[in-house]
């Protein structure tokens, strides 16, 4: 599984509807899965971003997808982190000269 910490923002139209924004994440963790994304956290938070999500998913291709289906809704803008664990980021800094 690879590991992903998304920061997004509302659009105008995602804080004009900031009443439903419970509601709009419970049906975003379903369509999630249908992806192949499992949403494990979602926070609301403040400062410059108004929520941030732990996701993992089955591949990088079910990321970028979900990301995709997940903006075109119109409600929020985010950035996709790629995240390591603490043995990923030991196998990978072991390579180095």
């Amino acid at each position: 599984m690879f590991r992903y910490v998304v920061l997004t923002t509302f659009t105008d139209q995602g804080i004009r509807n900031a009443k439903d924004t419970v509601k709009r994440a419970d049906a975003a963790r379903e369509a999630a899965k249908r992806f192949g994304v499992n949403m494990r956290e979602l926070y609301w938070t403040q400062g410059q971003y108004d929520l941030v999500a732990l996701c993992e998913a089955e591949d990088e291709n079910a990321a970028v997808t979900f990301a995709l289906a997940l903006g075109s809704g119109g409600n929020v803008r985010g950035q996709t982190l790629r995240a390591f664990s603490r043995d990923e980021m030991s196998a990978i800094v072991a390579k180095l000269p």
